[in-house]
């Protein structure tokens, strides 16, 4: 799962949100790391909705604009809580490394 799709169906895990919620909220839990266009962002979404983790909610007109809200499926939930699973075990064993693994400074370890 790409770093994008985490974070998209980690913001759609509290309610159903429009595309320019979905990349406020993105920026917001990523602390800013990943900036999504509004292009690249429904290409991922496409993506997530093909794949069947995420899908339309309702469409609302706006300002003379149509906006489209999506929210995640107990499919996407799943998915996501299984690439956080698969993440926090790859952390802890680059932990676990690192601190097995002496300083090459000093020769003591870290």
């Amino acid at each position: 799962m790409t770093e994008p799709a985490f974070f998209i169906l980690t913001a759609l895990l509290d309610a159903p949100r429009h595309g320019y919620g979905i990349v406020a909220e993105v920026a917001e839990l990523s602390r800013g790391r990943v900036q999504l266009k509004i292009g690249s962002l429904y290409g991922v979404l496409d993506r997530l909705v093909g794949d069947g983790l995420v899908e339309l909610d309702r469409e609302e007109a706006w300002q003379g604009r149509l906006r489209r809200y999506y929210r995640l499926t107990e499919q996407g939930r799943d998915a996501l809580d299984a690439e956080a699973q698969r993440l926090a075990a790859n952390a802890r064993l680059a932990s676990t490394r690192l601190r097995e693994r002496r300083n090459p400074i000093t020769g003591t370890p870290s």
